[in-house]
């Protein structure tokens, strides 16, 4: 919003001497954003005054007219000058910039010698002196208006301040000179006048304007219009009026489009004209039909959705309410009878309808951060009256007027409540002063007062909106800053930990951590090959998703990371080895809308537990997932490609971390290959699965065959408790390999286990290093070969100690799995 000072001081008595920063300061005070502060009349440097053309001589012999005019400046003697304009006449006034004079752009004016003359100094045109578009002329002033050789800048609006206000989305009444000025009022102390309570209703004889039929009081709750008959099409709009609007970025189209845009700035009600000789029937304000169509004012065909409102008449739409009419019925340099509307339109479609269209407008900003309803008819009027002074029209003795608003709802808060709340003290006079300088109509009972805004403020609709008010409008400057002393922190929860620790164990492995949006869709569930009925199909789904692909929060961590990986492996990384640790949303139940919570203090415990309960279950998950080589190729040697057994590991090394231990199991869960998938289970529970994806997932996903990944649930992990120190022992260690023969099908993490339950405690460690599987062993066998580590806290173990611990794990390995020891 741009308006100029001297615009201001109409409404609001400022002191005199008020400059940019004196009104920077006090527009800030009261919780304004300033976004540029121009003080215009810096944008002339030097001397700028009033001449008088004394003579004319027209130079002849030249490419083009130039003329060599005598122009007394209030100097003894006229200066000449040299111009090329040929609006002006001898004895007109003019704007002259004197040698010494410093134009916009960093013109310097200097007396110089040109087609043989010597110009002491410039007549002005208005682009010149950076005022207006108009280069076609030099600017000429009224004949009385000044004497030459006075100061011209008051004369050209170069001795005015220009502030350009970025307005707030609860501040819509700022979009106005009613609004700024009555905010300055509030902060300088002066007098306000309000414009609107100077205009004089309409005196209507009791007949409306022109038919209206209003089907959707809800989208518009009031409509007015006024009919101005006989308006002069060639009339032109005035040049204060087209000056202001230029200031407040809005360009000059016709008189009565102008007078629209002039109180639109001025009071902040939009308006629209009509003509009325391309009206049909009555206006009627509803829905759009499914597939109307309407060609806005900026020539764009628009196909309607039947939640946008508009104003029809009997050959169909003609207007997108409350944000650009149609061409059919726009004002044209053939309007003589004008139709002037003003209504107050429902903020929420409005705003649905700019965004829907991408068709952002003055009235549309305005109306989606509300208007006034009660100003409707003074606008008409003052715009009627505008139309009939400076186009010669009559204005009609008839008002249409529809009107269904609503009063605003009133708020009642405690007086203690700013003083509570700003930690300073709020007498309750002042209170009350403040709440009667917005508005408001204040009634007293006891300790509290109930508050009814006024019509402008549609913001007001708390007790602590009525509390920001007070702290805004008594001065923030008055709180102190003072920072309020931190509560010692207990520390990180265990959970917490546990999940640092997984992290940085994943990483210290050599993967990279990922942060993805949470959002995942149905397709891609469909291609991970997720089955029907699956809980990971069950998603929460966004009112307001990002994109309509992805309109649902993740169950798995898997598709945003596998889409991570799916980009990286695209722009150029062959290698890549991703993790993350997040949290999954898995609703509990149907999803329905938690109860509205007042911001006046804590809600109650009773409404935390029922706003929780509506909350999904939010587990924390880490997955992995591995492409490529988990050890690359180099002089050393070749390389390994990463295969499920990685994918796994990276499993075991987040269970350590944690401080559990993992089982696996043979599993078939999507999107594993059902093959090479491992269920992860902690005792009997299965806290995740890791292994190969299936290769028509990789297909489907756009990723390299045999890429590995795995996913645990951390939530499902037991916590442990305190560790024990190791106790080091001093003495050797014994070391047996064995190799059993057992069945293909038997797990090698059971064989493992059970040596190690035969042992007894004399066995330190157990590991796998060797697995295989030929026709030497038979179809259906395999071989596992184990290391075992023997060891004693308080001696060195003799061999046969070390021999009757290994033939206890493989008699019991034999006795549980069949196994059957090689080379025996």
């Amino acid at each position: 919003m741009r308006v100029t000072l001297s615009w201001l001081r109409e409404h609001v008595d400022l002191p005199a001497g008020l400059d940019a920063d004196g009104l920077e300061k006090a527009l800030v005070k009261v919780g304004l954003e300033v976004e540029e502060m121009t003080d215009t009349g810096a944008a002339v440097e030097g001397p700028l005054v009033v001449g008088r053309v004394e003579s004319i001589e027209e130079l002849t012999g030249l490419k083009k007219p130039i003329r060599y005019c005598l122009v007394d400046v209030g100097e003894d003697q006229p200066q000449g000058i040299i111009c090329g304009a040929r609006n002006f006449a001898e004895g007109d006034l003019v704007v002259v910039a004197r040698p010494g004079a410093v134009l916009p752009g960093g013109f310097a004016i200097s007396a110089r010698k040109t087609y043989g003359h010597v110009s002491n100094g410039m007549i002005c045109s208005g682009r010149e002196l950076g005022v207006s578009d108009d280069h076609d002329g030099i600017i000429v002033l009224a004949a009385d208006s000044a004497k030459p050789g006075d100061e011209a800048r008051p004369l050209v609006g170069l001795d005015d301040v220009v502030v350009e206000i970025n307005v707030t989305p609860d501040r819509g009444y700022c979009f106005s000179v009613r609004g700024i000025a009555r905010e300055l009022s509030h902060s300088l102390g002066g007098a306000y006048r309000d414009p609107v309570a100077a205009i004089l209703p309409l005196e209507g004889d009791g007949t409306e304007a022109y038919r209206i039929d209003v089907r959707d009081s809800i989208a518009c709750d009031r409509f007015t219009a006024v009919a101005v008959r006989g308006v002069d099409p060639a009339a032109a709009t005035p040049k204060w009026m087209k000056d202001r609007l230029t200031v407040a970025g809005i360009r000059s189209i016709s008189l009565p489009v102008d007078i629209t845009n002039y109180v639109m700035v001025e009071l902040g009600q939009p308006m629209h004209a009509w003509d009325l000789a391309q009206l049909t029937g009555p206006l009627v304000v509803r829905r759009a039909a499914a597939g109307e169509k309407l060609t806005t004012l900026d020539g764009v065909q628009r196909t309607l959705d039947p939640q946008d409102i508009v104003i029809a008449d009997d050959t169909g739409v003609v207007s997108l309410a409350a944000v650009m009419g149609g061409t059919t019925t726009e004002v044209s340099p053939a309007t003589v009878d004008v139709l002037l509307e003003a209504a107050h339109w429902d903020p929420l479609s409005v705003a649905r309808t700019i965004r829907r269209h991408k068709l952002p407008s003055e009235a549309g900003k305005r109306y989606e951060r509300g208007v006034d309803p009660q100003i409707t008819a003074a606008a008409c009027a003052r715009a009627a009256r505008l139309l009939a002074e400076y186009g010669g029209g009559t204005i009609e003795p008839r008002v249409t007027d529809v009107y269904a608003v609503q009063p605003p709802a009133p708020v009642t808060m405690p007086l203690s409540r700013p003083s509570a709340l700003a930690g300073i003290d709020y007498t309750p006079e002042r209170v009350l002063e403040v709440l009667a300088m917005i508005g408001t109509q204040a009634e007293v009972t006891g300790d509290t007062v109930t508050v009814t805004p006024p019509s402008w403020r549609h913001d007001l609709n708390d007790p602590a909106d009525l509390v920001e008010e007070v702290l805004r409008l008594d001065g923030y400057d008055r709180i102190p800053s003072e920072l309020p002393i931190a509560p010692p922190g207990a520390g990180l929860s265990a959970t917490q930990r546990r999940r640092r620790t997984v992290g940085r164990a994943i990483a210290d492995a050599g993967f990279v951590e990922a942060l993805n949006y949470p959002f995942v869709g149905q397709a891609t569930l469909d291609a991970m090959r997720v089955p029907d009925g699956d809980p990971r199909r069950d998603l929460v789904l966004l009112r307001n998703p990002l994109s309509d692909e992805e309109p649902g929060l993740r169950t798995t961590l898997l598709p945003p990371l596998l889409a991570a990986l799916r980009r990286n492996l695209g722009r150029g990384q062959r290698d890549v080895a991703l993790f993350e640790v997040g949290m999954v949303f898995l609703p509990r139940g149907p999803i329905a809308v938690a109860p509205a919570a007042g911001v006046d203090g804590p809600p109650p415990a009773a409404e935390l537990a029922a706003a929780d309960e509506l909350l999904p279950h939010q587990p924390w998950h880490v997955a992995a997932v591995l492409a490529g080589d988990a050890q690359p190729a180099g002089w050393w040697g070749a390389g390994r490609p990463a295969d499920w057994a990685d994918a796994v590991e990276a499993a075991r090394i987040a269970a350590d971390a944690a401080g559990v231990e993992l089982t696996v199991r043979p599993a078939a869960e999507a999107p594993w290959h059902p093959g090479r998938c491992a269920a992860l289970l902690v005792g009997d529970t299965v806290v995740g699965h890791a292994g190969e994806l299936h290769p028509a997932v990789c297909a489907d996903l756009d990723l390299p065959r045999r890429t590995v990944a795995m996913e645990l649930d951390l939530d499902l992990l037991p916590i442990p408790g305190a560790w024990p120190a190791p106790r080091l022992s001093s003495f050797p260690t014994a070391l047996i390999d064995v190799a059993l023969d057992v069945d293909a099908a038997t797990p090698a993490a059971d064989v493992e286990a059970t040596l190690a339950e035969g042992a007894g405690p004399l066995l330190e460690s157990v590991r796998l290093f060797d697995v295989y599987a030929g026709a030497q062993l038979g179809e259906g066998r395999k071989s596992l070969a184990y290391k075992l580590t023997f060891r004693a806290p308080d001696r060195t173990l003799t061999g046969e100690e070390t021999l009757a611990a290994r033939d206890a794990a493989v008699a019991l390995a034999a006795e549980r799995h069949g196994a059957a020891l090689r080379g025996a």
